[in-house]
């Protein structure tokens, strides 16, 4: 949901539901190292309340594309980081089965 003005669509907050601070750290920061960005904050109303607010400010671009910019790259961040580690299970696997059987 987006709470702000329609007639400034540079800023604007967002509630996320059925989200916490996993998700909200992780697109501040991502947020924040874009340039049309010039603030980006998040809250959690309750603990016991599982929704976030991300409040998001910028240099004039439209604050809905910046986020969604910003959940594409957030995405591109968590496949790099996945195919990492799994390359690196692999690798592991395979030098512990080499190591079992004593090959040398």
């Amino acid at each position: 949901m987006e709470h702000g003005s329609f007639q400034d669509e540079s800023q604007a907050t967002f509630s996320l539901t059925d989200e916490d601070h996993t998700l909200a750290n992780s697109l501040r920061y991502i947020l924040n190292q874009d340039p049309r960005v010039t603030f980006c904050g998040y809250s959690i109303p309750h603990p016991s309340d599982a929704r976030v607010n991300i409040r998001v400010q910028t240099t004039g671009d439209p604050a809905r594309d910046v986020l969604k910019d910003s959940c594409q790259d957030l995405m591109l961040v968590c496949q790099h980081v996945r195919s990492t580690v799994d390359q690196a299970v692999m690798e592991f696997k395979s030098k512990q089965g080499v190591e079992l059987m004593k090959i040398k």
